[in-house]
């Protein structure tokens, strides 16, 4: 093995450990503030989407979830009131997901502490230049993946 090997081996590694070590504080953090983590990653990206509505397909692509979990946390968020589920009238085979005022609202409460937590639990312990780079680095690697 390679230097660049090992170094690529131990940076993948570290990323796993922090994603591991991060993760289930923000999901705490996140769920004090009223919504379970997988509900608030699906909100978000229905958020930014135009006309906050995604088709299914592509609200899987988007959130960090699987195709599974995308099914039925939209289910669940559904049943809340906060996404809505609206047919495709150009492909009766797939559907929408809008996000309704009610999860908007949801959304917005939650964010501080979703932020809060991001600073307290990752960004804290990066200076500016080394969040940048982490950044670009794993937006390079999503790009190239995806």
């Amino acid at each position: 093995m390679g230097r660049k090997d090992s170094a690529g081996v131990s940076a993948w590694a570290s990323l796993l450990r922090t994603h591991a070590a991060v993760v289930p504080k923000l999901a705490k953090e996140v769920a004090a503030a009223g919504l379970p983590i997988s509900w608030y990653d699906v909100l978000l990206v229905l958020n930014a989407a135009p006309e906050r509505k995604l088709r299914m397909s592509d609200l899987g692509a988007a959130a960090v979830l699987s195709r599974e979990q995308i099914s039925r946390v939209v289910s669940e968020l559904e049943r809340a009131g906060l996404v809505q589920r609206v047919p495709n009238p150009d492909d009766k085979r797939s559907s929408f997901a809008t996000l309704t005022d009610v999860g908007r609202e949801r959304l917005r409460a939650a964010a501080p502490a979703y932020t809060a937590a991001i600073e307290t639990h990752f960004a804290q312990h990066l200076t500016a230049a080394e969040i940048v780079a982490v950044g670009s680095a794993l937006a390079k690697v999503v790009a190239a993946e995806e």
